[in-house]
């Protein structure tokens, strides 16, 4: 694609410009975000613009675009400034990591990220602006679908469909042949052996802190 311009200036942003500028062909050429959220001219040395006004510094026809947000409201934050960017004519690059495993068939949408040390099976379908961050694990004939973020070190196992919008944390284990409904979260280090619905929420019970110190163990 070459020049790119990332979505956002905080620490997403700043992984997607690290991993676009030295483990891709495209270049950064500068960041947008939402006009309250600029508090300098600058990020990362780079010109950091209006959202609003991107288009006017940088020209659709000559530069794609990657909307580097994690998973604020539901991932629906990032689903909307894709859908924006989209509308002003803006394509959009995808990254996957040289150091990810990933089938030679994956079917990958754009404004994906895929980190280092994903293992991606054969016959994986991922849509649109999907993240699995670094040592996730994809199991084959899986489909996630638009607008999901998959935490580092979430599990999916084969035959897995993922509902758009979803998100599974830290560490995450989906069995296999299970469903996940659209908008659900998978909490960290959830194991879901069954199939989800829509909008459902699993946590794990907390860590307990027992009542001696260290010393006594």
């Amino acid at each position: 694609m070459g020049n790119v311009i990332v979505y956002g200036n905080g620490p997403v942003a700043r992984i997607a410009y690290y991993c676009l500028r030295d483990d891709s062909s495209h270049t950064v050429r500068g960041f947008t975000v939402d006009s309250e959220m600029i508090e300098a001219d600058e990020f990362l040395g780079l010109p950091l613009v209006d959202f609003g006004e991107v288009s006017r510094h940088f020209s659709p026809d000559e530069h794609g675009m990657f909307i580097a947000v994690g998973y604020l409201q539901a991932n629906r934050l990032r689903a909307e400034r894709y859908r924006q960017a989209r509308e002003m004519g803006y394509s959009f690059a995808s990254y996957v990591s040289s150091h990810a495993v990933v089938a030679p068939d994956l079917s990958l949408g754009e404004n994906c990220f895929i980190g280092a040390n994903v293992v991606v099976q054969p016959s994986v379908q991922i849509g649109d602006d999907v993240t699995v961050r670094d040592q996730g694990f994809v199991g084959h004939d899986t489909v996630i679908g638009d607008h999901c973020f998959l935490a580092a070190g979430a599990t999916v196992a084969g035959k897995v469909t993922i509902e758009p919008y979803s998100l599974l944390g830290v560490n995450a284990t989906v069995k296999d042949g299970v469903r996940v409904g659209e908008g659900c979260i998978i909490g960290a280090g959830v194991t879901l052996l069954q199939d989800a619905q829509a909008k459902e929420v699993y946590m794990c019970r907390s860590a307990q802190r027992l009542p001696l110190s260290s010393d006594q163990v």
